[in-house]
């Protein structure tokens, strides 16, 4: 049986007339002159409101996405004693904790006057074990309790960062304890802001867990999975490949291996060329951290290109951007390299010349434009640089990271193509991108006849629209092969 849409009077958001679209079985069928098409299936006047492709989020962790919503918020805090204090007065107020942990996220301690410390948390709260994890996920501040509980070594600033941090940052029980429609509702609140698919990086079993998603009813988004290597080998087994379909519902494709190779600016971590400020530039880790071995890093692109899964690497730091450029280039081998904030003024061109794709997350830029300015001071110029790599002919994907920003394409646009919000100035103005470059990299299909009728519809023209306007553009409608996963019409 055909399944029929009808949507009349659009208006593409690339320009033109209003139209009429008719959808035939998840495919744009027909884009005719507002008022001529012969209507077929449900008739939905759009009222000259905005259409477009729908959305991709082309960087999420999902599961820490949905779980963010349970953890003390640290997001506003500023300072370490801001963190103590929330987390005082919650264990004062009795707050549950998850699993018989306190857990929040959102701290970023970057610029903190007085760095982090364990015996600062251990006078705050000692008696249950309390786990804090950091605004983008690398590192986490905790108590002695909840070091003993989760079997690691702390040193004075109770901090564990990358490799250790990020072996147990996706063990907590939290996710065994999320009520089983909390994925539902975030994939719904995503589709209520034009999102029709996530690339998903959770270190998890994304095939299994994905699976058992859609299966149970979770059918607003596209969904792209990674593996990370130590499940890569299971993944070869079961002779899964890039591209490949993993779910009955046709909504979940296996995408790459991810690998991360260095750290993030604001622990301070991410590999670069030059020390950070104040660091003995004898000390190991005065220019960041390699978290993956280069000789490692080839060994898995060979061991999954040999057995047709693509890559996608985590570089932050211009000394990582740089060798994993290297990488691909030595393997002859195209990926996506995820996050390059600070690339080397020779490395942008090699972007385009190697066939990468650059995966950004604009907003990164607005929330750490200052603890850039500190910590890469002077290299500036270069750092979420999504203009220079643009121009340099540079294939270029946004998204959020998400929980890190928030999972709204439109506030990836409005950071990628304003690089301001609220009362300050454009930081490194020149970096801005053209909006129809930055919607061309926030979608996988076009606005056109034969394409996937995966369609976001706005009440507002986003060429028309300033900043904040765009980055709080209004939804009506959100369709993922030609049936609604969000309708305000």
């Amino acid at each position: 049986m055909t399944e029929s849409l009808t949507l009349r009077d659009v208006r593409p958001y690339d320009g033109g007339e209003p139209v009429d679209v008719l959808v035939r079985d998840g495919v744009i069928a027909e884009i005719t002159p507002a008022g001529t098409v012969a209507p077929a299936g449900e008739v939905v006047d759009a009222g000259g409101r905005w259409i477009g492709p729908g959305f991709w989020d082309a960087h999420v962790h999902f599961t820490q996405h949905v779980i963010r919503r349970r953890r003390l918020d640290l997001t506003e805090t500023r300072t370490a004693d801001d963190v103590l204090d929330i987390v005082r007065r919650a264990r004062a107020e009795g707050a549950p904790p998850s699993d018989g942990m306190l857990m929040g996220y959102g701290f970023r301690d970057g610029l903190w006057p007085v760095p982090a410390s364990l015996a600062a948390l251990e006078a705050t709260v000692s008696d249950i074990p309390v786990v804090l994890v950091s605004g983008d996920l690398h590192c986490g501040w905790m108590n002695r309790a909840a070091a003993a509980r989760l079997g690691v070594e702390l040193d004075e600033t109770g901090l564990l960062r990358e490799g250790p941090w990020i072996g147990i940052l996706h063990d907590f029980d939290e996710a065994a304890q999320l009520p089983a429609d909390a994925y539902a509702d975030a994939a719904s609140a995503a589709a209520a802001r034009g999102v029709v698919g996530i690339v998903e990086y959770e270190k998890t079993d994304n095939i299994a867990e994905w699976s058992a998603r859609t299966a149970g009813g979770l059918t607003s988004l596209r969904t792209d999975i990674a593996v990370w290597p130590d499940l890569l080998e299971q993944v070869i087994a079961a002779g899964v490949r890039t591209g490949d379909i993993v779910d009955e519902a046709g909504l979940v494709t296996f995408g790459r291996l991810k690998v991360v190779v260095d750290g993030s600016l604001n622990t301070r971590t991410a590999w670069c060329w030059d020390p950070y400020p104040g660091m003995d530039p004898g000390h190991p880790h005065a220019c960041g951290m390699e978290s993956v071995p280069i000789p490692e890093l080839r060994r898995l692109l060979e061991r999954a290109r040999g057995a047709g899964i693509e890559a996608a690497v985590h570089a932050i730091g211009d000394r990582a951007n740089t060798e994993v450029l290297d990488t691909f280039q030595a393997l002859d081998m195209k990926g996506v390299i995820e996050h390059a904030q600070l690339v080397r003024d020779d490395d942008f061109a090699r972007f385009a010349a190697l066939g990468l794709i650059a995966s950004v997350q604009p907003e990164h830029a607005m929330d750490d434009r200052d603890v850039a300015d500190h910590h890469w001071a002077g290299r500036t110029g270069r750092a979420f640089a999504f203009g220079s790599l643009h121009r340099s002919g540079a294939t270029l994907r946004l998204g959020s990271d998400a929980p890190v920003a928030p999972l709204d394409p439109w506030v990836s646009l409005s950071a990628a193509t304003a690089r301001s919000r609220g009362d300050r100035d454009a930081w490194h103005p020149e970096q801005r991108l053209p909006l129809d470059v930055a919607l061309a990299a926030s979608v996988r299909n076009s606005f056109a006849v034969g394409q996937p009728a995966d369609l976001v519809i706005g009440d507002r023209d986003p060429y028309a629209s300033d900043r904040d306007e765009l980055r709080s553009m209004p939804v009506a409608a959100t369709l993922l092969g030609g049936r609604f996963t969000h309708r305000e019409l």
